[in-house]
């Protein structure tokens, strides 16, 4: 049994998430499917690094591969691009060794978040549209509250938690220009709808209706008012899994131009 290293990007808009879900489209569902027509009657094993949720989507989310093939890494990622849908696409593969995880052997996620300043006929699927007027300066202020260790049991959702609400965020940083913000979000690891609901409220606070010392709050002290300030996932992409502490991550782009 070999395994590989698999770099993969997707369009979530038509899928249920990552996890194989009875009855819904999921991402690893359309893997399981590709793989079983690939290596017919071997046995295998497909793991992500994380699970994506409804709507959400992927510039590079990593993936490990078990399986008994005589096929060489590139052979398998053209066979198995080949049965994957149009929206779904394998970028890179390489063999790695056995001890190697897509998910446990991770050091952190970055994510980044596309807010449209602007309505837009081509980007739905892709952006959050706010209508309001947003002020992305005082929002690069109050991001400088998430950086650090803090505690972000206000940020998630308890029964889908582990013990730990603890998340080391390494950087959280909003560019912008006349039509998009841009927010990157690079942390060890996140809580179930963490992103979302952090890019929520940096929105309030663009929107002048929170502050600083309101996510300071909600980060010291429980709150239920950031789950109501849920970002929606079309804007929401898993833009890389780090697996070395020293790894770059590339400038922040708009990905539409609107």
């Amino acid at each position: 049994m070999a395994r590989f290293k698999l770099l993969i990007e997707y369009d979530g808009s038509n899928f249920h998430g990552w996890q194989v879900q009875k009855g819904a489209q999921t991402i690893q569902g359309k893997f399981f499917d590709a793989c079983k027509i690939v290596f017919k009657a071997e046995k295998f094993d497909f793991y992500g690094a994380g699970r994506t949720d409804s709507g959400v989507h992927a510039i590079e989310q990593a993936a490990h591969l078990d399986v008994k093939t005589n096929l060489q890494a590139r052979q398998i990622m053209l066979a198995l691009n080949d049965e994957l849908p149009a929206s779904i696409n394998i970028l890179g593969i390489e063999p790695v060794d056995a001890d190697f995880h897509a998910r446990h052997s991770a050091v952190s996620r970055s994510y980044i978040y596309h807010i449209s300043r602007r309505r837009t006929a081509f980007g739905k699927k892709y952006v959050w549209w706010i209508k309001d007027k947003l002020n992305p300066a005082l929002m690069q202020q109050a991001a400088g509250s998430f950086v650090g260790m803090h505690d972000y049991k206000s940020f998630g959702t308890a029964e889908k938690e582990d013990a730990s609400t603890l998340v080391k965020m390494e950087s959280v940083n909003v560019s912008y220009n006349d039509n998009n913000i841009i927010i990157r979000i690079h942390g060890s690891h996140f809580l179930w709808k963490q992103v979302r609901r952090m890019v929520g409220v940096l929105a309030e606070v663009g929107r002048k209706n929170l502050s600083a010392a309101d996510i300071n709050n909600f980060l010291e002290n429980y709150s239920d008012v950031p789950a109501k300030y849920t970002a929606p996932p079309s804007g929401l992409y898993l833009e890389k899994v780090l697996y070395n502490h020293n790894e770059p991550i590339q400038d922040i782009i708009p990905l539409l131009n609107l």
